[in-house]
C-alpha cells in the first residue's frame, strides 16, 4: 500500500504514526487530508538506518552526530537543512527537515524494506489526543485509512523530543521521549524554545494541542475540585494521593513513576474524554526527566477559560 502511495498507520515507540511515502507529494497530501492538518505544520521523516540521513539532509553537525550515536534508534528528532529530494510540502516550505529513526522493531523492518522514507505525524485528528494503540487509531481514523499495522502499545507514550542546531548549539523545539537532562549529558547545556502559535518551525510546537474535547483544566487539584464542585468531575492523578469528591479517577502512576506516567498519559486522557464526566482536571507532575514532556502535554491540552 505504501508503495502505491496510500497512507498506513504504523507503530512507533512514542505514539502511532500516520505514514506515507515522504518523497511523493500526492501521498503526503493524503496525510494532511486524513488528519485535517494545516499545511503550515511540518511533518517528521522516518528512516530505517542512520546512514540514510545523508540522502535527505545537506550536512550533519558534530553535535547532531553525537546525539544520533547516543539516541538512535529512539525518540529523538533532528531538524537539519534538507536536500531538494524532500518535498517542500513535508517541511511546510521551510529549508530544514525534521528526521528521526524510530525504535520499534516492526517499523524499522518496514523502513528497511522500503526504497523511500516515511513521513508520519501522529495518527489522530489534528489537535486531538495522540494514539498509543492500534485501537485508538481505529476509533479515530479507521474510516479514513486503508490499513493499520498493529505493533502493540507504544512503550514511551509521548512524542519524540525535537532538536535543532545553530552552528553547534542545540535548541530543543519540543519536549518528548528523550529528557533534556539526557541530551545535556551528551552535548552540554541546551536552549529550550517550545510552543509557537504562528509559523512553527518543527512539528508539535503549537501551544494548543493534544487536547481532549471535554473541558480540561490543569493546576492545583484542591482549588480545581472546589471550583467545579457542582460538576461531575474526572480527576487525573499521579502518586498515592486519593480524593473522595470526584465521579471518576485515573492515576498516571500510583508509584509516582514518570516513565509509567508518560506511557499512560494519552490513554488516560482518551478514557477521561469518553467518560460521562462534565469536566476533567489534573495536577502537574514533578518537572524533571520525562515529567517535563508530560507537563508540556498537560499544559497544551489545558482548556482556556
Amino acid at each position: 500500500m505504501l508503495s502505491q502511495n496510500e497512507i498506513v498507520a504504523i507503530p512507533t515507540e512514542t505514539v502511532y504514526g500516520l505514514a506515507a511515502n515522504a518523497l511523493n507529494i500526492g501521498a503526503v497530501l493524503k496525510i494532511f487530508e486524513a488528519k485535517n492538518r494545516p499545511h503550515f505544520d511540518p511533518l517528521i521523516v522516518h528512516i530505517g538506518n542512520k546512514a540514510d540521513i545523508d540522502r535527505y539532509v545537506l550536512y550533519v553537525p558534530v553535535t547532531a552526530q553525537k546525539l544520533m550515536d547516543a539516541f538512535w534508534p529512539g525518540p529523538l528528532t533532528l531538524v537539519l537543512p534538507k536536500k531538494e529530494i524532500v518535498p517542500d510540502l513535508v517541511t511546510s516550505g521551510l529549508p530544514e527537515v525534521a528526521i528521526r529513526m524510530p525504535n520499534h522493531p516492526l517499523t524499522l523492518e518496514l523502513l528497511r524494506l522500503l526504497p523511500f522514507p516515511l513521513a508520519a505525524p501522529s495518527a489522530n485528528p489534528f489537535g486531538y489526543i495522540s494514539p498509543t494503540t492500534a485501537k485508538h487509531v481505529e476509533e479515530q481514523l479507521g474510516d479514513k485509512i486503508p490499513y493499520i499495522l498493529d505493533g502493540g502499545p507504544a512503550n514511551i507514550g509521548v512524542e519524540s523530543t525535537i532538536v535543532r542546531f545553530e552552528d553547534e548549539k542545540v535548541i530543543v523545539l519540543r519536549l518528548g521521549g528523550i529528557p533534556v537532562e539526557e541530551i545535556e549529558k551528551i552535548v552540554g547545556k541546551v536552549e529550550v524554545q517550545v510552543n509557537q502559535n504562528i509559523n512553527p518551525i518543527a512539528p508539535g510546537q503549537l501551544s494548543s494541542h493534544y487536547a481532549p474535547r471535554k473541558p480540561f483544566y490543569v493546576g492545583d487539584i484542591a482549588d480545581l475540585l472546589n471550583e467545579f464542585k457542582d460538576k461531575k468531575i474526572g480527576l487525573i492523578n499521579f502518586g498515592k494521593a486519593l480524593y473522595s469528591n470526584t465521579s471518576w479517577q485515573w492515576n498516571l502512576s500510583p508509584e509516582a513513576d514518570l516513565h509509567d506516567a508518560a506511557k499512560n498519559l494519552f490513554r488516560i486522557l482518551r478514557e477521561a474524554d469518553t467518560s460521562d464526566v462534565d469536566v476533567i482536571i489534573a495536577g502537574y507532575v514533578p518537572d524533571e526527566g520525562l515529567g517535563k514532556a508530560i507537563n508540556d502535554r498537560l499544559k497544551r491540552g489545558n482548556y482556556k477559560l
